[in-house]
């Protein structure tokens, strides 16, 4: 028995240098613990902080400007735009310059007055509805404590109390903030996100691996060249699987389609080729396929979380706001939305590609420099 217990003690003792030996191997054990309980921590909530909204105030009487001014006070609303008419609507949610527009008719206090219901029409931005439906949320709280407030001052109960404050929500790009639609709409770029990063991952890690690097350098083609071939192949698989994610998403869950394929598929070509990038960063650090993995699965889930797919990134820390502006997958999240909803024309994208052409040339860059250190 205790033969037994000290080979057992030697064998565990023998895995446990094995692993703790290598020096990136230590880093891998704890920084993603450290990295993943910090994003998931202060990043994954759907909670809303500072919803920017648009006001449209067409009755400007004195009960309009006590609900806007409980609207403010919740600290949930900041105020972005101030609309002269409804013809700025669309501009305003097309442009993402606003979450909310808040509309107020020009008989708002008169039927508040004369016991009757007055409707506040919101229109919000259904793109990404777990968001459009907090902010809602929202609004209706607040109304319904401003229900509370008139009921109290005409001395009835708010059940017994007929003018009240009625909430019209209308869902602009996702008319019925159907989850499906903002879902399967982001998988175009998050389903890339691991198949891309995992085989881009693997390309140098498995010539280190298998013995075959050395042969790779003392060929005649560049390093560029060699960097190329390996990058094309993960995106080009990218761009198969976002074929086929589409024509599910089309005929399948049978989701409109309102923009240009041209527009799509460009964009994710520039989007898969910004992901190969940063994954070949980390293939030419790996030393063998192992700790490629390790580094790929390492950095799929930050991305993935710091992307606004599932929660918002308004109500992110502000050091989390600033990580989220090198994650190529922000981008690659926002522009299917945007071009699949609400048909983005190419204008209104280049917002969101150039940065993605950045973080794929600065990848791809990087990915070369260390390449050439390597052999």
């Amino acid at each position: 028995m205790s033969y037994f217990f000290y080979a057992l003690r030697a064998l565990i003792w023998k895995e446990l240098l094995a692993i703790f030996k290598d020096r990136r191997g230590r880093i891998i054990l704890v920084f993603p613990v450290l990295v993943q309980t910090f994003l998931f921590g202060y990043v994954a909530t759907y909670d809303l902080e500072k919803v920017d909204y648009a006001l449209l105030d067409e009755d400007h009487s004195v009960l309009s400007h006590q609900f806007v001014r409980s609207l403010e006070a919740s600290n949930r609303f900041r105020r972005a735009l101030t609309l002269a008419n409804s013809s700025f609507i669309a501009e305003v949610l097309d442009g993402e310059k606003a979450l909310l527009v808040i509309h107020i008719g020009p008989s708002f206090q008169k039927n508040i007055t004369l016991g009757l219901k007055a409707p506040i029409q919101v229109l919000v931005d259904g793109r990404n509805c777990v968001v459009a439906s907090t902010a809602l949320s929202y609004v209706s709280s607040i109304i319904y404590e401003f229900n509370q407030r008139i009921a109290t001052l005409s001395g009835t109960s708010l059940a017994a109390s007929s003018a009240s404050i009625t909430l019209s929500p209308e869902g602009w790009y996702n008319p019925n903030l159907e989850s499906r639609r903002d879902i399967v709409t982001s998988l175009l770029a998050i389903l890339n996100v691991i198949q891309v990063m995992f085989l881009a991952g693997q390309a140098v890690a498995r010539e280190k691996e298998m013995g075959t690097f050395e042969q790779l350098l003392v060929t005649p083609l560049p390093s560029w060249l060699i960097l190329a071939g390996k990058a094309a192949p993960p995106a080009l698989i990218g761009l198969g699987q976002n074929c086929l994610v589409l024509l599910i998403a089309l005929y399948w869950f049978k989701i409109p389609f309102e923009g240009s394929y041209l527009i799509l598929f460009l964009s994710l070509i520039v989007f898969n080729l910004s992901l190969t990038g940063l994954s070949l960063c980390l293939s030419t650090l790996s030393a063998n396929m192992q700790q490629g993995l390790l580094y790929t699965f390492t950095a799929i889930m930050p991305l993935i979380l710091l992307s606004g797919f599932a929660t918002p990134i308004s109500s992110m820390p502000e050091i989390f706001k600033l990580a989220t502006l090198l994650n190529p997958v922000r981008y690659g999240v926002a522009l299917t939305r945007a071009i699949y909803l609400s048909g983005a024309d190419l204008v209104y994208i280049s917002r969101y590609l150039w940065p993605l052409i950045v973080i794929g040339c600065v990848g791809m860059l990087l990915a070369l420099v260390l390449f050439r250190r390597a052999g």
